[in-house]
């Protein structure tokens, strides 16, 4: 976590057995989860990011598969129920778990709408089994593995393309017919892509969806250099947006707006480069 920027303050770490782990902050039952999410909902600002990762176990089928907690479980729609608060944040969901498939698009039906990513490390109700995928996520998040385009971040959808290719090799090399194959959603129709990429119907918000903290390298930033920054930020996810979205729009109107932001870009990363040499 300290390798993306993260404080102890800004990571809630839940566990079934609160003696597991020195760090855990709650116990993993419907209680422990309702009082963490709604410490982080007074804490949070409008505009910040909050990446939820299940691991454990699941099980069931569809509408009635369940993330398995000490205690009553809970199906994906009486999970999305408890992120009601985080109206003006963006949210990510990695359920890594068995049997995640239900949940996964039961909770991605419920929390439907912009600034919204759910991975599912399965893509039917038959695949039941302890997935890999976990395994191969961290992975990919461990000294950065995943960042396939070097620039020191790593996206969300780098680090689930990482994890589902080596999950593909593991089972090929294993000469092993694959029990998993995990899916993104990132444009709320809760239809799971096995292929997300910018540009198609999933994977432009998965693209611009960083895992490291977003006041990461921010350290020594004059005010003017990290308003500008923030700045240069917004205007790189509203052209990716943008681009997912090109389809929606006549072609002259599209490659107008497209060009007002762009402009708008490199003006702000003028200054904010200018700014540095002042």
């Amino acid at each position: 976590a300290r390798d993306y920027g993260y404080s102890s303050a800004a990571i809630e770490l839940l566990f079934g057995d609160k003696n597991a782990d020195s760090r855990t902050d709650a116990i993993a039952d419907r209680e422990g989860i309702s009082a963490s999410l709604a410490d982080l909902s007074n804490r949070m600002n409008a505009g910040d990011q909050l990446a939820v990762f299940l691991l454990g176990h699941g099980t069931g089928a569809d509408e009635e598969a369940k993330f398995n907690l000490r205690g009553p479980d809970l199906t994906g729609a009486e999970f999305a129920r408890l992120f009601d608060a985080f109206t003006q944040q963006d949210l990510i969901f990695v359920n890594t778990t068995s049997a995640s498939y239900g949940f996964s698009t039961a909770l991605a039906r419920e929390i439907a709408g912009e600034g919204r990513i759910v991975v599912s490390a399965t893509r039917s109700s038959s695949e039941k089994f302890d997935p890999y995928f976990s395994r191969y996520f961290i992975e990919g998040l461990s000294e950065r593995r995943a960042d396939r385009d070097k620039n020191s971040r790593v996206s969300l959808l780098e680090a689930f393309n990482y994890a589902k290719n080596n999950v593909e090799e593991f089972y090929e090399e294993s000469g092993r017919l694959a029990a998993e194959h995990a899916g993104l959603d990132d444009n709320g129709d809760a239809l799971f892509a096995l292929s997300p990429a910018p540009g198609q119907g999933d994977g432009s918000l998965a693209e611009i969806a960083f895992i490291d903290a977003s006041d990461a390298g921010e350290t020594g930033l004059s005010a003017t250099r990290l308003a500008l920054k923030r700045r240069m930020q917004t205007l790189e996810r509203s052209v990716l947006l943008l681009r997912g979205r090109k389809a929606e729009f006549l072609e002259d109107d599209y490659w107008a707006q497209l060009e007002t932001l762009l402009v708008d870009l490199a003006n702000t990363t003028e200054e904010f480069t200018r700014e540095a040499s002042e």
